[in-house]
């Protein structure tokens, strides 16, 4: 059993109608059938959302998203109509609210991986593949692929783990022309991302991207983009294959929760239990410096 230590129960809002409440994200649709993603403080770490928030982070990656369409505008049109809450919605909401065009969403996530580590490093070592692409011997967690691969997952419900697929599975499922749209946009996008990061003295590991159907049929970018919960970004600086990368993620809160400090059993099906002040506060500064690294400012994160 894994899902929410404690789900939330949604904010109503004259004239939205609440949809899903997802590990990070509350959905509504309004009257006018646009879909409205409020972004909240929740944290996610082995398909668990845990009892403990780190503050603003809604806020930064609704943020360091918009930052992001607007650097991949000219390779694919974003979901995004506008950032300001729709009428009657709490003053909270500014600032981690995007009003969005409602697609016809492909249940597909689509992953690129530019260096060796996590589930893809796992199957490697079993099979020498990721995802049935072959990948040459002797490569190590954190090595650099030569050439960044399409390693798609099937979407799973909160609590249940997004399961690894192959092309062939993705072609099968959608059709050999949509997959094959999929991998060349997702790769596309990653390439963009990847140099903009490196620029910055960070290293794209891996993400992964969602993609809609709009009402032309033509490919939407949605959801979250190259934020910290979506992908792995390593300093540049401290690279070194061969062992596990230090991260601007939530791997401290992974460690914490993996180490006889938290006295959590993983194995156990039992909730993982409350944070530490100490890991809220190492976490929280993960992902501002992420930010202020990438965008050159600081995030407007705290309300007032």
């Amino acid at each position: 059993m894994s899902g929410f230590v404690v789900k939330p129960e949604p904010v109503q809002v004259p004239g939205l109608t609440h949809l899903h409440t997802g590990k990070v994200r509350d959905l509504y649709a309004t009257a006018g059938g646009e879909l409205v993603m409020v972004a909240s403080d929740r944290v996610s770490a082995y398909d668990w959302v845990l009892p403990t928030e780190i503050p603003g982070k809604g806020r930064l990656l609704t943020q360091l998203t918009l930052w992001w369409f607007e650097r991949l505008s000219d390779l694919v049109p974003g979901h995004v109509l506008t950032d300001t809450p729709p009428p009657g919605a709490p003053a909270d909401w500014a600032g981690r609210t995007l009003v969005c065009r409602n697609l016809e969403m492909i249940p597909v996530e689509c992953v690129a991986r530019g260096y060796l580590t996590g589930s893809g490093l796992a199957e490697y070592r079993q099979t020498g593949t990721v995802c049935d692409v072959p990948l040459p011997p002797s490569l190590v967690d954190g090595s650099r692929l030569e050439e960044p691969i399409f390693t798609p997952a099937l979407k799973a419900e909160v609590g249940e783990h997004d399961e690894n697929v192959s092309f062939a599975a993705v072609a099968a499922a959608h059709g050999e022309k949509l997959a094959a749209e999929l991998r060349d946009l997702t790769l596309a996008v990653y390439a963009r991302g990847r140099a903009i990061a490196e620029d910055r003295g960070i290293l794209l590991a891996d993400t992964k991207f969602e993609f809609g159907r709009g009402p032309e049929g033509e490919l939407v970018l949605a959801d979250e983009v190259f934020t910290p919960d979506s992908s792995r970004f390593w300093p540049a600086d401290s690279w070194s294959p061969g062992r596990a990368q230090p991260s601007f993620d939530k791997q401290v809160i992974r460690d914490w929760l993996t180490s006889p400090a938290s006295g959590w059993d993983r194995a156990a099906d039992t909730p993982p239990p409350p944070l530490p002040d100490e890991v809220v506060e190492r976490t929280r500064a993960r992902y501002i410096e992420v930010y202020d690294r990438l965008t050159g400012s600081a995030p407007a994160i705290d309300h007032h």
